[in-house]
Parts: structure tokens; sequence; C-alpha cells
């Protein structure tokens, strides 16, 4: 690890920054300073201090020059680099280096930078205005008034300010560092973006902190009213938008980009032509001088400067270009606001919205997309299914458009989250409607928002139907009485056909269920003519989205089912984790159990969790008739046993961790067909050996990748054999375990939500609720006499077939026939 410091004027800062920095506890510490041909005798104290490798420039190299000039004598394969008058936190390196040794794709890590005082924000996000101008997003605001989403929550971003980061050696040596010729201001922005269009990523990460004076440096060396930074500013700006923007998006930005540089620049001066009568009039203007203040000629001279650098430029481009692999809107979320017009000047602010209007800015650089994901599931520590999948869901979209999460049940100590968790009152539903471009739903959520129906039916709605709830509710309303099952499924099912009706894209867990789903779609008539020309394959309507597990293998974080059951470390233990239910089939379970335990003393059987988080959800029979038996067989607290409070989700790996094999047992019936049993993800994850009933998706993949062992439904002796087979041979579970690598990498969220992310990168309503799409074609319409030669024909082909009495009875029938289409028609 080397960090480089530049110094310039401001030795006393740098010899406290040096310090600060060797005391931190860091092996292998390599700490630079470059003088920058500082006046005085700074690089004499300096020197003297001896906490660091002094290297001397006999000329002034700027921020970026220096930085470089640091970098070439550097050993580490990380550089970091911080501003003089800045301090590291202890774990400023530490939190750093995690990040970058934990995702081989982050090639810069941006630290999250306070006031000295670390009570107000100078770096906890980046921007990029479509003119090129990069900025801190928040910089002098004071944390408590920032969501902690804004600064406490790691995130991708479009640079790392220079004033406190850390870049991989290799990388930045491959980028060729900083752009020299910037000098100071926007290098940092230049290098994060050119390192983003090349496929890096450039990661925030809030616990590697620094404090550091706000503008401090730039203070210490630069007269005030100089116009220095204004000219730096503005001819950086255009250097970098001219460098890293696409050809398609540069015709559109430069000119546009360039001409509000003069107006600001005019802004700043208060020259207005009016004034000066320039712009209008006969007679000849007035001669006499103007005065010009330093920063409107700083703007104008920018602009000379930026056309002055352009062969240079235009090389730099091509090689960037030739390089990148991300295209201009792969990268607009990191921008932010690109459309901010960020000064508040009037003359200015009336250019800019005539050139981002006149050049067509706002398709090149428009705003992000809003997607409301809602649930009917509650959101907490403690989530089920449907909210699982509604959190990672959002998280997946997160990154690229304004999601918010919403549920209707209530939000209680959720996990943090780059997005807003809301809660929602029915009533209130729709201003989240009102407010997203794409509305994403799951369950019951359609019926409790109609205005998606009416004066919403423009918006987007993706229906998530991975849950078959009218194939569920036929096991779990076995003991409901007749008339009202029949009411309870009549009504699920005009709940399913809205949403089928209704939406622009589906997302289903499984090719079987999209087998289903296709199905139901046909016999709604949402198959039409028109939608299958526009997609034969139905993809683009219904696609396959599983639910998904951690892209990163599970890690132990506290306590599991040992400890807090009292297990014993030596114990075999089978984990159930999820909740039962009335399609499940534990009692078999229990049964196989009594088979085994008896040979098997150190048998144990966990429940992962029994009351449901969801308050709306209430308890199951099954549940009940499973504690029975296990205390009727004597086993319960000895051989099995119920955690009866559901698993806080960011703690169900310690569970996990702490089993040996999973289980799922359910009868076989149509819920079976089509279900997706999303425990075995979770057991996937772990690289626990499965034991699964057959009939579903799951036991299709168990049986072909040799996970685990499926067995028949209902047969306690078979599933007991399965268990001590998956329990007892260890090189058959040491087997499972190393075919579940690659498996588990297919079912990673980011993998199974792809479908999700590129619809919403390009969301389309579906091809029949296209407004105003007429018929294409129409059949020709028969003419009059045309008619009369039909009906000829078929009375002659009547009467050659069955003489008069055919002939009457065709003919009544097709009396009958126009009485119903008049009745029909009344």
């Amino acid at each position: 690890m080397s960090v480089v410091v530049v110094n310039y004027r401001g030795a006393e800062d740098t010899i406290a920054c040096l310090r600060a920095l060797g005391e931190l506890d860091y092996p292998d510490l390599e700490i630079l300073c470059v003088d920058n041909a500082s006046p005085g005798d700074d690089a004499a104290r300096i020197a003297a201090a001896g906490s660091a490798r002094l290297i001397s420039s006999e000329r002034n190299l700027g921020f970026a020059g220096g930085c470089n000039l640091g970098a070439r004598h550097a050993h580490g394969t990380v550089l970091a680099f911080l501003n003089n008058d800045a301090r590291p936190h202890p774990r400023w390196i530490d939190a750093a280096v995690e990040v970058l040794r934990g995702d081989p794709t982050v090639a810069a890590v941006a630290s999250k930078v306070l006031d000295l005082d670390g009570e107000r924000a100078d770096f906890v996000d980046g921007g990029l205005t479509w003119f090129g101008m990069g900025y801190k997003r928040h910089a002098d605001t004071p944390l408590a008034d920032l969501p902690p989403t804004e600064h406490d929550t790691a995130k991708d971003v479009l640079f790392a300010t220079g004033s406190a980061m850390f870049v991989r050696a290799d990388v930045f040596a491959e980028l060729g560092g900083f752009d020299d010729d910037f000098f100071m201001f926007y290098e940092d922005v230049d290098l994060g973006w050119r390192l983003n269009l090349r496929g890096w990523r450039v990661r925030y990460e809030p616990t590697s902190i620094a404090y550091h004076r706000h503008h401090g440096t730039m203070a210490a060396v630069d007269a005030p009213d100089s116009g220095r930074e204004t000219f730096l500013l503005e001819r950086n700006a255009l250097c970098a938008l001219y460098k890293n923007l696409s050809d398609e998006t540069l015709a559109s930005a430069l000119p546009a980009a360039l001409a509000l540089t003069v107006r600001r620049a005019t802004a700043r001066g208060d020259l207005d032509p009016a004034q000066l009568d320039l712009a209008a009039g006969v007679g000849p203007p007035e001669v006499a001088p103007v005065p010009v203040s330093r920063a409107a000629l700083a703007g104008v001279l920018a602009v000379d400067a930026f056309v002055e650098r352009l062969p240079a430029l235009a090389r730099a481009r091509a090689e960037e270009q030739a390089a990148r692999v991300r295209t201009d809107a792969d990268l607009l979320p990191l921008l932010r606001k690109a459309l901010e017009p960020a000064y508040p000047l009037p003359r200015y602010l009336a250019a800019h919205d005539i050139l981002t209007e006149v050049f067509g800015i706002e398709r090149a650089f428009g705003a992000r997309r809003t997607i409301c994901v809602i649930t009917g599931d509650t959101l907490t520590s403690r989530m089920a299914g449907p909210a699982i999948r509604a959190w990672h869901i959002a998280g997946a979209l997160a990154g690229e458009h304004d999601v918010r999460l919403v549920t209707v049940n209530p939000v209680a100590d959720p996990p943090p989250a780059p997005f807003p968790v809301l809660a929602s009152s029915r009533r209130d539903l729709v201003e989240h409607v009102a407010w997203a471009d794409i509305v994403v739903l799951q369950g019951h959520v359609l019926e409790l928002v109609p205005a998606l129906k009416t004066e919403y039916a423009h918006k987007i709605v993706v229906c998530d139907v991975y849950d078959p709830m009218h194939l569920e509710l036929l096991e779990q309303g076995r003991d409901t009485p007749d008339d009202v099952r029949t009411a309870d499924l009549a009504g699920v099912r005009r709940v399913l056909d809205a949403q089928l009706e209704r939406g622009d894209f589906f997302l289903c867990a499984s090719e079987r269920q999209r087998h289903l789903w296709l199905g139901h779609l046909t016999a709604i008539g949402r198959l039409s003519p028109r939608l299958y020309d526009a997609d034969p394959t139905t993809r683009s309507l219904l696609s396959v989205v599983p639910f998904g597990l951690s892209p990163e293998p599970p890690r132990r974080t506290g306590a599991g089912l040992r400890a807090g059951l009292g297990l014993a470390e030596d114990d075999h233990v089978v984990l159930w984790a999820g909740g039962v239910y009335s399609w499940f089939d534990p009692l078999t379970l229990v049964r196989a159990v009594e088979l085994l335990h008896t040979e098997r003393e150190d048998l144990r059987l966990v429940f992962l969790g029994m009351k449901h988080p969801n308050p709306e959800v209430g308890e199951m029979d099954v549940a009940d008739r499973t504690r029975r038996l296990a205390d009727s067989l004597g086993l319960t607290g000895k051989h099995v046993f119920f955690n009866e409070q559901w698993v806080p989700y960011d703690e169900r790996q310690n569970w996990l961790l702490d089993a040996d094999c999973g289980v799922t047992t359910h009868f076989e019936h149509v819920e079976t067909l089509f279900a997706f049993r999303t425990r075995v993800l979770d057991y996937l994850w772990a690289g626990l050996p499965i034991v699964t009933t057959d009939g579903d998706a799951f036991a299709d993949l168990v049986r072909a990748e040799r996970l685990g062992v499926v067995v028949p439904a209902e047969d306690p002796r078979a599933l007991a054999e399965a268990l001590e087979r998956c329990l007892y041979d260890p090189d058959f579970a040491q087997g499972c375990r190393e075919r579940m690598l690659a498996v588990a990498q297919r079912y990673t969220w980011p993998n199974v939500l792809e479908p999700l992310v590129e619809f919403c990168r390009d969301p389309r309503p579906a091809a029949d609720r296209l407004p105003g799409a007429g018929h294409l074609t129409q059949a020709p319409r028969r003419q009059a006499g045309e008619l009369v030669r039909r009906d000829l024909e078929l009375v002659r082909s009547y009467l050659s077939d069955g003489g008069p009495a055919e002939l009457a009875r065709r003919a009544a029938g097709r009396v009958r026939k126009l009485a119903r289409r008049g009745l029909r028609r009344g």
C-alpha cells in the first residue's frame, strides 16, 4: 500500500497529515510526499520531519501531475491519494482495501470525506452535468440533514474525490493516471469516468473515512478573485466532456456546452449585448472601454484554451473511445442529475433552458426512470419470501433508476438499503403510482390500486406472478366449507385475471410456471395476433425470473441454531428452512426421524420458523399437527426442535451454516407441479446436501445435478434412508457440496433478475396495449352480388345433399343465429 500526499505552500498541514498516516496500524505502508516546487523552506521542513519519503519536483505540476509523479515512485499494489489538509480515520485504509480485495471488478474506492469536525459532508457522492461539470453532491451539508441512504450505504459512483481515494496501481498505470494537462480540478472526475467506461467500477465505501478542510488547498495557493479557479474549472469540464462522451452524445453536447460556457462568463461579468448597444440599433455603438471582470474573462479564455488543446485532446479521445466497453447510457445513473443547471444566474439559466431544448440534451442525458416496487408483505428484519423477492428486485433496479420499495403492511427495522423503504396505506398507494414511471407489483396489489386500470392505465406495469396463488389456495382451503372455498378461489382467480390482462411484462419462477401462465394468457385473450407478431417467443412479455440467492457466500455473523437451541457441535442437523404450510408434508418427515433416531442418536431436525412475520398470515393447521405428532412420538426437544420466531433475514446464514443437510417435503398434487421452493435456494447457497420430495422443478434440478437425494412423496422409509445418506456418508455429502458451487452461480440475484433489469432499461407497453394501434391489415369486405351468389350456391348444395328437408333445417339454423346476434347487440 502506497499513500501519496502532494505539498505546495502548506508544510504545516502536510507534516500533520504525514504524521497521522504514520500512526495508522497498517502493514507495509509506504508514505510518499511530493513537494510540488513549493516556495520557502517547505521541502526542508518536511524532510526534517522524516514522516515520509520525499520526492521533489522542480516545477509545480499541479495536483494531477504531482500525484502522477508520486505514483511513478510508489511500490504498492494499491495507491492512495490524500490531500495534505486531510486527516485519515484509523480504518481509512483497511476499509478501502477490504473492498478491493473482496471485489475484483472494483478499480477505485471513494472514501467518505467529512469536514474536520466530522459533522458536514465533503464527499459522500459525486455527480456530473451534461456540460461536463463534475461536483460533490451534498458538499457542506450537515450529515444530520442527509438520509442514511445518501452517506452510509456503499454504492457505485462515477468518480472518487482526489482528496481521499484508492485505486489499483496497475489499473492506474494502464490508464496513464490522472490527466497531467488538467493540472487541478476534475482530474478525479476524468479518471473515474474513464475507469467506468472501460468496465471498471468505482465504489463509495462509507466506512473508509477521511476528514478534510474543504477547498483549503486552493485558498492557500491562489489569490481571491484571480479567476484562475474559474478558468481551470471551465477548461477542464470541456476537456473531460470531449474525451469521454460517445460520438453521438458529443454531437449534441459539445456545441451546447461551448455556448453555455460563454453565457456563464458573460453572466458572471454582467455583460449583456443589449446593454452594450451591440445587439440592436442603427446608430454607431458606444465605443467607450467596457470593464471585464477576471471571472468573465476566465470563462472566455477557457474556451480559447480548449481549442488550443484540441489536437492533443483528439488523440486522447481516440484512445479512450477505442478502449471503452460501456455506453453513455450505462453510465447515466452514475451522473445522478445530469440536467441540473448548477449555477443560479438568471441570464445563464435562460440560456441553459434554450440550449438543452434546441440541442436535444434531454434525449441524451434524460432523467433517471422512477420505479415503484409494491409488495403486500411485511418489510422487517424477519422477511418472508415475497418481501425478500421484492427487496432484491428493488436493489437490482436501484443502481440505474430511482426506486421506492413500498408495502401496505408494517415496516419495522428493515436491513439497510440504497433505496427508500416505505409503508403506505391503501389510500396513499396511488401517490406512489403517480410518481413512478414503472410499477412492479405482487399478489393482490393491483386490486389495491384500481387507478392503474383507469387514470394510470398508461403506466407500465410489471406483474410478478412467481407465486401461483390459486393453486396454493386449493390446498390451503381443504378444511374450508365448499361454498366458501369456491368463492375464495373465484376471487383469487379474478385477481390473477386482472393482472394478466393489465401487465406489460410478467415474471415467473420456472419454465414449468411459464407454460402455466402462457396457457392462462392465451385463455383470457392476451396472446393476440398483434402481441404474437411483435414477439413469437413471447419472452418480451413473460420471462423466467426465479427466486435468487446472494452472489456472496454465506459468512457467519453470530450464533446459530446450535447455540440457540442448545445442540452439540457433533450433532447431525437436518434443517427445514422456512414456514410450515398446508401444501407441505412435514408429517412424513417427522415419521422418518422417528424411524432413524434409534440408530442415530445424534440426529436433530430443526424447523427454522413456525410463526410467519406477516401478521395477516395465520398459522396453518399442518403446523399444529406437526407439533402434536412430534410430541406423541416423544421426539420434541430431543430429536425434533421448533424455532417459533422467524429468524431475521440477514441472520439466517448463521442457522444454515450450523446445519448438515436441508430438507423439503411435500405432497403429490398440482401445486407441487408448478411450485418453486425458495428454501432450497438457501440450501444451495449454504452448500447443504438437499433431500426433497419428487414432483417439482427443484427435484428435477437436484436429480440432474446430483445435489442430494430425491424421494417419493409420503414415503417415510425412503426419506429416512435419504437423510442418513446425506448426513452420515461424508464422501457423498462432499460431492454434493462441490457440485453446488457451479449451480449456485446460476441462481444469484444479479443473474436471475437480468431479464427485469433489461426490460427496465428500455420499458415499453406490451404490444397489444399500445394506444391507438389499430389493425394493420383487414379482410376485404364482400360486395352484395358476391353474397347473393354465395347463398345460391349453398341452396343448391343443401338440396343436392338432403332435399327440401335439409334446406329447411339449414334455413331455420340461419334464422336462429341471426336472432341471437340481434339479442346480443340489443
